[in-house]
């Protein structure tokens, strides 16, 4: 079988990341900026910032991008998305590209589980996140070596009232957890 021309592959593979993507359409529009870069928390943590993302989605580079961390490294803070000047729905289209990693088995994952297992349990359990217990449990039993780095950050954000070393449930807890359940049963995960 003759490959087809990789202008076609290029376009069939932007064509998927749009379709799979709310807005997606916005992507042809980024003018290579860096806003969003500057504005990733966990930017030095990619492997691409998003605009070498998105550059690599123009070319067809469809195995580089499904096969890079980039898209798991996004917290969803959507500071790239509200600092785009084109409007490009940047942490939606990271949510498309897990999306098709997942389904093709490219995602690297080695993290992401353990960190949404570790946030999952701890939602389950107070109905909101608990930093300190998100950061300590998922470095603890991931991440030892990792933990110490995070030390200093800690001990600032502590300092300043930015982070409480006990959890703090919400009202009303067993709706939210009557709610999980549900779309857990409906999702086919129960």
């Amino acid at each position: 079988m003759i490959n087809p021309p990789a202008t076609v592959r290029d376009a069939s593979f932007l064509h998927e990341v749009i379709s799979e993507t709310p807005g997606g359409e916005r992507i042809v529009h980024c003018m290579q900026c860096g806003s969003c870069a500057g504005s990733c928390p966990n930017g030095p943590d990619m492997d691409h910032t998003p605009r070498v993302l998105f550059a690599l989605i123009a070319a067809g580079q469809r195995k580089k991008v499904l096969s890079s961390n980039t898209m798991w490294c996004c917290v969803s803070c959507y500071a790239c998305t509200s600092r785009c000047p084109q409007n490009i729905p940047v942490t939606d289209i990271m949510y498309a590209l897990k999306r098709i990693s997942l389904r093709e088995g490219m995602a690297n994952t080695t993290d992401a589980p353990a960190l949404a297992q570790t946030f999952t349990g701890l939602l389950d359990r107070y109905g909101r996140s608990f930093e300190f217990g998100l950061a300590s449990r998922y470095y603890l039993f991931n991440k030892p070596l990792s933990m110490l780095r995070m030390g200093p950050l800690g001990l600032r954000m502590f300092t300043r009232g930015r982070m409480s070393l006990r959890p703090s449930k919400i009202r009303q807890l067993d709706q939210l957890q009557a709610i999980i359940e549900k779309a857990r049963q409906l999702g086919g995960t129960a």
